[in-house]
């Protein structure tokens, strides 16, 4: 899974990593977004965690945009700035970032993002203390810090009310999380070859089939700054990989294409109705594609049962997960109308 370490990061600006052991690493991500980056950077130096070192990644700011990342993170002892040439994704990216540190737990933070409070990353270290845990979903807020930010709300919607607590799940967000470094090793990291969207949810699979827990924390919190606009606004591409992406982790776990067949149909009909059936038709083929290179793996008994408590007893019958499914962008453009969180992110949900 980690075939982008090959890639070379530079350091160039900070202070280098620690050579010894330490807590934990807080990556973050960036790619211009000058101004969101920096106070995601501020809010992880703030932590009150006394053995942690962030770590940016920058996977290819313009020019004058990372010349201003470089000048303001420079001599900083608890950061870490590196440059890459390319764009490796969401997962790559991930993978690369956190390959350059040593702590036992990495924190994701999405370079939009901010921590709710200065004690989250303490607090995250201290819940694997629980030595069956191998990651957590933090609580993923909306820029206003009062309510749920509905399109990261990566759960079963019955689960909603329950976002102020903790319940083990199958998934997590990436906006911000915390995974053990051992989970993440034993597991191969994120497969890159995904880019963006399921990486997680592909992740925690793996995760779960060693016999690791994922947990969602409600109160581990971070405040995601993305406006419900910019959020419903999915380009070609992106709807190309969420298909495909989704398609090929079923066929990874031994998911029949007849199985998968109710899943295609209800994005193709989302597709048509919000002009991105090419898009989705294009996903299909490429997972079609790429499945011939795929070794599959049924799942054992014991991860069935893990994914049934934890999620699909939760999302009622086949014909309701269907609707999931189709109602999924509406509910998107209601949430953004009328700011309720209520039913968000039916579409990113696993089944």
């Amino acid at each position: 899974m980690l075939t982008e370490l090959s890639v070379k990061a530079d350091l160039v600006s900070g202070s280098p990593p620690p050579s010894g052991s330490y807590d934990a690493d807080i990556i973050i991500l960036a790619l211009n977004r000058f101004d969101d980056t920096c106070a995601a950077v501020q809010s992880a130096l703030r932590q009150s965690a006394s053995s942690v070192h962030v770590f940016v990644l920058d996977q290819g700011s313009d020019p004058a945009v990372r010349a201003k990342f470089a000048a303001s993170f420079r001599d900083l002892p608890a950061l870490s700035y590196y440059v890459t040439p390319k764009n490796l994704g969401v997962a790559g990216g991930r993978n690369l970032i956190s390959s350059l540190g040593k702590g036992r737990i990495i924190i994701g933070l999405d370079n939009d993002a901010v921590f709710e409070d200065t004690s989250v990353v303490a607090r995250a270290i201290r819940a694997f203390d629980d030595p069956f845990l191998g990651a957590i979903g933090f609580r993923i807020m909306s820029r206003d810090g009062d309510q749920i930010d509905g399109f990261s709300w990566g759960y079963p919607v019955e689960l909603l009310k329950r976002s102020h607590d903790r319940f083990d799940s199958v998934t997590f967000v990436g906006a911000g999380h915390a995974i053990r470094r051992t989970t993440w090793s034993a597991a191969g990291g994120y497969d890159s070859t995904l880019f963006f969207t399921w990486e997680e949810y592909d992740f925690c699979l793996r995760a779960i089939s060693l016999g690791w827990i994922v947990r969602y924390d409600g109160s581990l919190g971070v405040i995601h700054k993305v406006s419900p606009e910019a959020r419903i606004q999915w380009n070609a591409d992106r709807t190309r990989l969420f298909v495909r992406n989704r398609l090929l982790i079923g066929r990874r776990w031994n998911q029949s294409w007849i199985s998968l067949m109710p899943r295609l149909g209800a994005y193709f009909i989302r597709g048509l109705r919000g002009r991105s059936f090419i898009a989705s038709m294009k996903g299909w083929m490429d997972a079609v594609r790429n499945d011939r290179h795929q070794v599959r793996t049924p799942m054992s008994f014991a991860m069935q049962s893990y994914l049934y408590r934890n999620d699909s007893l939760h999302r009622g019958t086949l014909f309701q997960k269907i609707w999931s499914e189709l109602s999924g962008q509406s509910n998107r453009r209601r949430l953004a109308i009328n700011a309720t969180p209520l039913l968000a992110r039916a579409d990113d949900e696993p089944s």
